[in-house]
């Protein structure tokens, strides 16, 4: 694969739109000892929505390589944090063991429902099989 320039260049924009935004949710909603993480949680839940309905749009034909780059793998790449969620529910395991076990359970399954739940809206939205 060779990567065209703009097309770096737009996952390096939207790896930093995506991020500044996560910062921001972050700022919003920081994470507190024994606590759920909300902040994580609600970037990662609607990161799996915006993703899926993106995907859905973008497969379509709507967009070209560039714009799935920078809004999939930049903006939504760098919004969204399977590393930040990891460690936390490690550092929540040994605070609070019964929190820690509903948010590594919940977060995906929260994630997968809404995904599936945005592309099928999108698709009939949007009239696509």
């Amino acid at each position: 694969m060779i990567l065209e320039a703009r097309t770096v260049f737009a996952v390096a924009l939207g790896g930093a739109v995506g991020s500044l935004l996560r910062w921001l949710v972050e700022l919003v909603l920081p994470a507190s000892t024994g606590t759920v993480p909300w902040g994580t949680l609600l970037v990662n839940v609607l990161g799996s929505v915006l993703l899926a309905g993106a995907v859905v749009v973008l497969d379509s034909g709507v967009g070209s390589v560039v714009h799935r780059s920078f809004l999939g793998t930049g903006v939504l790449g760098g919004f969204t944090t399977f590393s930040t969620y990891a460690v936390q529910v490690a550092v929540l395991g040994d605070v609070a063991p019964a929190t820690a076990l509903a948010y590594l359970v919940a977060t995906p399954l929260l994630c997968v429902a809404v995904a599936w739940l945005a592309a099928a809206w999108v698709r009939r939205a949007w009239g696509l099989p």
